[in-house]
């Protein structure tokens, strides 16, 4: 392996999903991001231009890059979460360009739940809408960490510093009101290129950062918690080979903390105690290792451990509960069923599930609790409890969003139908 094609591959990797009501140009930003970072191939490019072209576009329309669906070229909007990756010489990328649309709310969640940054789209002649206030509100929920608030279509408002500050004065109330930590406002112009990698000298009184200057500097290191040791294990590994005989190893991807040889750990759910042995990588044995890196940890001593089960530290345990309190955001078309059975997925952990009580429905808008409602349809977001058939080991979302996340599945069609962060 070539020592640049390493470095390629050592390089941070930062997940980001944008959002934004319809026509705010989340496709057209993310086709900026990618044209003015050189990572369009030319035949891409001449694509683009001739369709541009054909559609009478006065410019080349860059959003065509990530509309990959018939119907959004046709429409002009985004429909389904479009996934783009690329890379500069500081950090990779990979995009989730999620729809702005009411009805796809799920595909939101969808697209942010994996995301360590959000970039929440403004049209800066409308200001706040309730679409931008729904995406804050699921960014807040889905404890995104870092937001970058981005207000597009400068040009049109003929660059004011004004409405700008106007916009963030807004958002700045709104955003305070939830739990969001790292906002960043950034004013630009997705169609002209302003401030999205070059500078502009058309906005000379904004001294902050470009988009991409963000984007490639925000501190993504301790967005993993490396304080509670977590390993759901997802495969036990046996060769029965003459070169490995003997040996018996845990295969999974670490959720939290940092696991080292002769760490003494407990296996849940037996309670079994024992100590590291090794840690193995596709590189080879390791010292240590820690989120979210995969790995093979062996032990020193004979245990009964199988797929769904987490090793974690002996003085750090989960909690191991099958009464757990969530907050939902509803997939499907069908309603969710009070007192109904669910299959769940938790870690690399299956079982099934009753609803116990639905607690209240958000108004997105308002925030506002409606403890009245009981119908929980497609993109609404509720607070529910359910009792599973078997004990979970988790966290709460705040704590961990591996170990404090589940979905909810229809068995009948095998449609997943909940989307859940444990309370």
């Amino acid at each position: 392996m070539s020592s640049s094609t390493k470095g390629y591959l050592d390089m941070d990797l930062l997940r980001f999903s944008t959002a934004g009501s319809v026509d705010d140009g989340k496709s057209t930003l993310i086709g900026r991001l990618l044209y003015d970072s050189k990572s369009i191939f030319e035949d891409q490019m001449e694509a683009i231009e001739k369709s541009s072209k054909r559609h009478g576009d006065g410019e080349v329309n860059l959003a065509l890059l990530t509309d990959g669906l018939k119907a959004e070229r046709e429409q002009g909007i985004t429909i389904d979460v479009a996934y783009r990756y690329f890379a500069t010489p500081k950090r990779k990328f990979i995009i989730a360009d999620t729809p702005g649309h009411v009805q796809y709310t799920r595909n939101m969640v969808t697209g942010a739940s994996t995301s360590n940054l959000a970039i929440v789209l403004v049209d800066a002649r409308k200001g706040m809408t309730e679409q931008s206030r729904r995406h804050m509100f699921i960014a807040s929920l889905l404890r995104i960490p870092h937001l970058v608030v981005c207000v597009n279509k400068m040009d049109l408002v003929d660059y004011a510093e004004e409405r700008f500050e106007e916009i963030k004065e807004e958002m700045s109330d709104f955003s305070s009101k939830l739990n969001v930590v790292d906002v960043e406002f950034v004013p630009i112009s997705a169609l002209k290129g302003d401030n999205v990698v070059e500078r502009t000298d058309k906005m000379t009184w904004y001294e902050g950062p470009t988009l991409m200057y963000i984007l490639e500097n925000v501190h993504i290191a301790s967005d993993h918690n490396h304080i509670d040791c977590r390993f759901p294990v997802q495969y036990v590994i046996r060769p029965h080979s003459d070169e490995y005989h003997d040996y018996r190893g845990y295969a999974g991807r670490i959720a939290g903390g940092v696991y080292k040889t002769g760490d003494e750990v407990t296996a849940l759910p037996s309670g079994f105690k024992s100590t590291i042995s090794s840690i193995d990588t596709y590189d080879g044995p390791v010292d240590k290792a820690f989120a979210p890196m995969s790995v093979t940890i062996r032990l020193s001593d004979e245990i009964d451990i199988s797929r769904g089960d987490m090793i974690v530290r002996t003085n750090n345990i989960p909690k191991v509960e099958q009464d757990i309190e969530l907050m939902v955001c509803w997939l499907s078309k069908t309603n969710l069923v009070p007192r109904g059975k669910y299959a769940l997925k938790h870690t690399s952990a299956d079982a099934r599930c009753i609803i116990n009580e639905v607690k209240y429905k958000v108004n997105i808008n308002t925030l506002h609790r409606m403890e009245g409602d009981q119908v929980i349809g497609m993109n609404d977001i509720a607070r529910i409890s359910i009792r599973t058939t078997k004990p979970l080991f988790h966290d709460t979302y705040r704590r961990n969003r591996i170990t404090g996340s589940l979905i909810l599945i229809d068995e009948a069609t095998n449609e997943t139908v909940g989307a859940c962060m444990i309370i």
